[in-house]
Order: structure tokens, then sequence, then C-alpha cells
């Protein structure tokens, strides 16, 4: 089960990300963006500093306190769109006992609609060391033309508005919850969202359904237990505010979705939010295959053990938290009759018309990734490209670029990869891209550092890992925050 506590080199996952430095600061950030119809879009930014990653020092009153200093810059290319520069201090303590108390920090930016990146540089100011400095894509659209749904906001707790502040939304003070990482303490997933309708006073008696609901991540199928379902008017906004009980919300990757359908029953506004959660006292439900009838179907005519070990191991790549919990724990212990009916279950889940056609169309794949990235020591979809090839299917496009010892125009680097696509996860992502590097000059297998698809690692600084892995020094802040050559337009205009 993967964490969302994130290291210095910039590991992070789209939309969320927790950061720190080695020994240094530690955070998570995510952002939402909404708009106020006849005035336009904002985009907010919920930053949690990790309360034992900062230096106390004594201030006058005799308190303990930890002070950031905080720069973020929104920019559109190299035009500066919004600036801050501010320090945040942490609550006053008695003794540095209790230090782990983290602290929240919420901005409020008024943009328009189109892409945007933002610079955040994050210092301890009572600690002399080389500060967090991160950069991420933003985009901000909402049609004036056509229904949207807001970003959703994931909230920690929530009170009505005394007096509006920066926290105030629709009468409602939302303290919010900055990490997308549910541990098994958290019983309850609150959530806020908006979905906004231009023409409505067209269509005032127009008729709708908003719906919220919890999927799968990986086979994206909706989990009937946690579904929400509300009769709607038109009206220009529809604010969503609702929860769910997660506490028996077994462990794995999901997406919180929020949506609107017409009288048609179409889906006209859609977004949705990638979580995680960690529940391990929740009872894995593919313990319990002795009830499933295998005979008669394709797993029954896989009678050679270790070729059905071999075909369950390959399902990693594409399998669910809880399958990869079976797959790793028992596909060497259990019997193969068990092994028959998981692989069986596998496939159904995903195609109950024909589970056969999809087991066999991705077992040729997985031929074909094997007989591409296998390794002295791996097999292909064990493998990162191995495996988001499997994941995702072929990417669009391949920039290879072989050592390059540097120049004019660029830094020298290890050999690396940029795998682009038009669009993955069932058109939802659309112009991702994933960024694999040589571990050394003549390893076939590389290592995925970064990609902004939801759920993969992500390091929007991937560059600084081109030189250091060949020895070259650090860069300094200003350096993260400038193109890097030819890795730069690469990336930007992948061909």
């Amino acid at each position: 089960m993967k964490k969302l506590a994130l290291t210095f080199l910039f590991t992070w996952f789209i939309a969320w990300a927790g950061f720190s430095a080695p020994g240094g600061i530690a955070a998570y950030l995510s952002h939402s963006s909404f708009q106020i119809p006849g005035q336009g879009p904002y985009f907010e930014t919920y930053l949690e500093v990790l309360g034992n990653s900062i230096v106390y020092k004594q201030n006058d009153a005799g308190k303990f306190q930890g002070s950031v200093q905080i720069t973020m810059v929104i920019r559109q290319d190299s035009v500066i769109r919004d600036f801050r520069k501010y320090e945040l201090f942490s609550p006053e303590l008695d003794d540095t006992i209790a230090i782990g108390i983290n602290f929240i920090d919420q901005q409020r930016f008024t943009l328009a609609n189109g892409s945007y990146t933002l610079d955040l540089t994050i210092a301890d100011m009572n600690f002399n060391r080389k500060p967090a400095v991160i950069s991420y894509p933003v985009e901000i659209n909402f049609p004036s033309d056509n229904y949207s749904v807001s970003g959703i906001q994931l909230v920690s707790s929530f009170k009505k508005t005394e007096e509006p502040n920066i926290l105030s939304k629709s009468g409602y003070d939302f303290v919010p919850f900055a990490d997308n990482f549910y541990p098994s303490d958290k019983t309850k997933l609150t959530f806020y969202a908006e979905i906004y309708n231009p023409g409505w006073e067209s269509a005032p008696d127009a008729k709708f359904l908003a719906s919220m609901y919890i999927e799968s991540y990986e086979t994206g199928k909706m989990l009937n237990d946690f579904v929400r379902i509300r009769k709607e008017t038109s009206k220009p906004v529809i604010v969503i505010l609702s929860e769910f009980d997660i506490t028996k919300l077994a462990s794995g990757n999901y997406n919180l979705v929020v949506n609107l359908r017409n009288s048609s029953n179409e889906i006209v506004a859609q977004n949705y939010l990638f979580f995680q959660r960690s529940n391990p006292g929740m009872e894995n439900p593919l313990q319990n295959l002795s009830s499933l009838d295998a005979s008669g179907t394709f797993a029954a005519s896989i009678t050679n053990a270790d070729t059905l070990r071999e075909y369950v191991r390959s399902l990693q790549p594409i399998a669910t938290e809880l399958e990869n919990i079976f797959i790793r724990s028992q596909t060497e212990t259990a019997s193969p009759e068990t092994l028959r009916q998981f692989l069986y279950r596998f496939w159904l889940t995903r195609n109950e018309l024909n589970p056969q056609k999809a087991w066999e169309d991705y077992n040729y794949q997985v031929k074909v990734v094997n007989q591409a990235y296998t390794t002295q020591v791996k097999k292909g979809y064990n493998t990162d490209m191995g495996r988001v090839y499997l994941r995702y299917g072929p990417p669009n496009t391949i920039t290879d670029v072989p050592f390059d010892a540097g120049g004019m125009l660029s830094e020298p680097s290890v050999p690396y990869q940029i795998w682009h696509y038009y669009s993955i996860n069932n058109n939802r992502e659309r112009n991702k891209k994933f960024v694999f590097i040589a571990s050394e000059l003549r390893v076939k297998d590389y290592t995925l550092v970064h990609s902004d698809v939801n759920g993969e690692i992500q390091n929007y600084n991937w560059q600084a890992m081109l030189g250091r892995r060949l020895g070259v020094d650090d860069m300094d802040a200003d350096q993260f925050k400038r193109d890097r050559g030819r890795s730069s337009t690469y990336y930007r205009d992948p061909y």
C-alpha cells in the first residue's frame, strides 16, 4: 500500500503531493479550483506542514514555535500571474514534546481559465538549509456555455460561517484535509464540490441527478455501498457537501466521483479525485474463493502448476491492491484449484460476458512486454516500463534519449525515455507522460521517476535526477525553476 508521505526527491502524486527534505521539512499539498458565477474562477491551495519536520525555537513569550517561509509563484510560461511570499508559524507550544502537531495554510488566487505552473518554495526559518522547491502544472477550465464540476475538496472539518474568511464557501468554513491518504483510524471521508450550469435560466424547469460515489481506481467499477444520489432542479450552482463512512472500505486505490446527469440519464458534467485507503483490519474477500466454480472455464484448462503461478504473477500490473495482496502472499502456497478460481474471478470481474477473451488479450500483451523489457533479473511485466505498458497500453510516442555528454543547450545526463499518451483511463486523463531514467549507462532496466497520471510517482523536478545520477552537484533553488535544456523541450513537446 503506497502512502503519500514522500521525500525531497519529489516523489509526487497528481493533485496531491507530500514532500520532505532529508532531515528537513515535510508537507502535504493539494489544490482545487472553483468559480463564482458572473465573476470568474479561483484556485485554492491547501498546505499542511508536518510539525515534527521543522525546528522550534523559544519566542519572546517563552513558548516554542516553528516558522517556515512560503513562496508561491503562479505563471503562464514566463509570465507571472500571481506571487506571494509570507511566513507561516506553527502553534505555540509549552515544550517540544508536542512537536508532532501539524499546521495548515490555505491560499486563494483569482485566475482565468488556462494552463499554469505553480512554483512553491518552503524554507525553515529556524534552520539553515536548502529550501524545498517544487513545480507542477495547474489546469483551470470552466466553460461559459456548458456544465462543469469544480475541483473536489477533501475536508477535515467544517462549521457554519460566522464571519466570511478564506475558508468560507457556501455559508460554511471548511478546514481542508491536505493529504489524500486515509489510514484505518480515519472513518469518514468528507468532501465539498460545486456543479455549475451557466445556461440555467434558459431551462429553469430542467431536472437533474447529482451522483457522488467511490469507484475502484484500477477497474473503474462503482462500489455499490458508497453511492449518494440527489435530485436537483436547474440552478446556477449546485452545492455538494457530503461524506462517506469508510469504516468498511478495504485497503486500495480509489476515485471519488461527482457527476451530473440530465433527464435523459446522460452524464453532462463529471470530475473525480484520486485517494488511497489503508484498512488492514478489513477481511480480504479474495480469501474466500471456495464458492466460485471455475470448472469448465478457461482457467480449468491450465493444469501445469508452475504455468498457473506465472500467469497469476503476471496480473500484478493491473491488479487492485486487494488482488495484489493475494498475489504477493498466496501465489506460491495456494493450491492450483485456488489459483484457478482466483484467475477466473479476476477476469470475470473485468469482463462478465467473455472473461476468456479478456485473459487471452492480456496474456498476449504480457508476452510482448516480456520480449521487450525482460532483464537478467526481472521478467518484463515486473519492470517499470512493462508495468506501465500493461496498465495503460502502448504509448502514442516514445522520445528515446541516449547518454548526453552535455553541450551549449543541454546538461550531461544518463539515458532516459519520455512516453506520451494522448489519453488514458477511459479518456479521463489526456496528454499524459511518463519519464523513465536508466540507473546506469548500460542497464536495460529503466526506472519510472515521474508521471502526471493519477496514482503514479510524480516529480516535476525530475530533470535534477539526470545529472545527479552521474554525480553532478545538486542544483540550487533557482536552477530548479529554469528550463533544463533539451529535456524540457522533449517533455513539453514530445515527438
